[in-house]
């Protein structure tokens, strides 16, 4: 049995460098694809990254998986097994269970699609013509209600989707925590709103040249502990962040002349996906471990440095006399409380990437409600301008002007990313789970007024980053916490500190 184990040890650790080895070159296409690119290269670029995911999706349903997976479930052998490898095993058990019913030839042309589209969204949103990407929209919502019947679901075609982002969670999960969260919210932005305090917004305004805020967001990425010989900043549509290897996390940003904070604050919430992915162990490098735990906890890192932390009035008490050295104008003459209340103004606003925290979860109920009726058949690809401007209008007060700034402002969609944007939500509650526990044992404020950023990266490797995907998210968060998921510690900091913010 042993010379078997060490065997089959051998052989399922090189299947999954494989896949591994797949999955970095598809990153590196992805991000050519979305930063650099040449638009005649879309194309055959696409058919490349269709091609690889394909075979990605081949070996991770292969006869060769499937009967190592077998043999490492066996009663006298999974007892012989050490955690890491029974984590490995489950996650390629859910891969190899929810894919090998799909024809490789449609994953191949699934994948293709959605590569072309992200190309075609970009230049739907230029036009601000939602037209010119619904053509492919459709044919994506129809192929994951295809997977969605593959995969199956106990109650909702919805819970299908839910899985590859958050393992476990379901529509039933997701619409107590929404419930919990939406009224609270509410009441809490009408008491704003009729506290007639409104930061002024002339604070933040100016002319900010792009190679200067460049300049800006590289020394605040190095102090915050984002590594460079691991990594790069580059410029995109959408922000994102993407982990090649252990020795390649890389970072894109978009930027304004006009508006310093999107750059800022987007480069600094890249920044928390990228931190957590640096700091994953090495060891778990060619394993399915080497990831986050899910798309919530991966989130909860951005959402906690760019707002809990980068929105901070000590973040601010350390860092705006650095920005002034950088834009001496309008900075130079206003005062830190002044920043800090101009940074944190709450508003309902029509763009996701740029809502302050409190009225964010709004902007993903409006996102979940309508991919919930997507795929239940209560409305239609085509119907999604029209029932995206009436529940911004119903939920946020705000009608969208025109497509850009309304249904085509998130790439997701065009990724066939359906099911990820409850994640963002999820991960705002488990930001504010993981501060609550964090300042139990670190001085959060007085670590961050100083800048030492290593005390809070310490306590989330140990937390949180160590493990990599060897945990389910609500698992790890109780884990982390001591308390299993739930949005009360999101409602206390947020009425804390809008409630300090406002007067209320």
């Amino acid at each position: 049995m042993a010379e078997t184990l060490e065997t089959m040890r051998a052989r399922f650790g090189a299947l999954t460098a494989k896949i591994r080895s797949y999955q970095e070159a598809l990153g590196v296409l992805h991000w050519d694809l979305r930063t650099g690119a040449p638009p005649r290269a879309v194309s055959t670029r696409s058919e490349t990254i269709g091609m690889l995911s394909a075979e990605c999706l081949r070996l991770s349903v292969s006869e060769e998986m499937g009967e190592l997976l077998a043999f490492f479930e066996q009663p006298d052998v999974w007892p012989l097994l050490h955690e890491v490898e029974r984590a490995s095993i489950r996650e390629c058990r859910r891969e190899y269970d929810r894919n090998r019913r799909i024809p490789p030839e449609t994953y191949r042309a699934f994948v293709a699609l959605t590569a072309e589209a992200e190309s075609v969204w970009e230049e739907a949103k230029k036009a601000s013509d939602f037209k010119v990407f619904l053509p492919y929209l459709r044919k994506i919502v129809n192929y994951l209600r295809e997977f969605a019947e593959i995969w199956g679901y106990r109650e909702h075609p919805y819970d299908a989707l839910l899985q590859p982002y958050e393992p476990g969670m379901t529509v039933a999960r997701l619409d107590r925590i929404f419930g919990a969260l939406r009224p609270k919210l509410a009441e809490l932005v009408r008491a704003v709103a009729a506290s007639g305090k409104n930061p002024d917004p002339s604070a933040l305004k100016g002319h900010f040249p792009v190679e200067r805020q460049k300049e800006l967001n590289r020394r605040l990425l190095c102090d915050l502990g984002y590594d460079f010989e691991a990594g790069r900043l580059d410029e995109s549509a959408h922000p994102f962040a993407i982990g090649l290897g252990p020795g390649d996390v890389r970072i894109t940003t978009r930027y304004s002349e006009d508006d310093l904070t999107v750059g800022l604050f987007g480069t600094i919430h890249e920044c928390g996906h990228a931190l957590y992915e640096q700091y994953l162990p090495a060891g778990l490098y060619g394993t399915p471990l080497w990831d986050g735990a899910s798309m919530g906890v991966h989130e909860s890192q951005s959402r906690l440095w760019e707002n809990m932390i980068g929105r901070s009035r000590a973040f601010w008490d350390r860092y705006l006399p650095v920005l002034r050295e950088y834009f001496p104008e309008p900075f130079g003459r206003i005062s830190t409380e002044t920043f800090y209340r101009a940074v944190n103004a709450a508003r309902p606003s029509l763009i996701r990437t740029e809502a302050d925290e409190l009225t964010y979860n709004l902007h993903i109920i409006v996102r979940y409600e309508i991919e919930k009726s997507l795929f239940d058949g209560r409305i239609s690809a085509d119907d999604l301008p029209t029932v995206w401007n009436d529940l911004y209008a119903d939920l946020l007060g705000v009608r969208p002007g025109n497509d850009a700034e309304g249904v085509l402002q998130d790439v997701h969609w065009a990724g066939g990313s359906f099911g990820y944007f409850p994640s963002y939500a999820l991960g705002n509650v488990y930001a504010a789970q993981l501060l609550e526990a964090m300042r139990k044992t670190v001085d959060v404020d007085g670590c961050v007024a100083d800048g030492r950023f290593e005390a809070i990266r310490g306590w989330l490797h140990e937390r949180v980053w160590r493990y990599g995907k060897q945990f389910d998210p609500e698992d790890l968060i109780e884990k982390a916490t001591g308390s299993p998921a739930n949005p009360d510690a999101l409602l206390a900091y947020l009425q804390n500190k809008y409630g300090e913010l406002y007067g209320l």
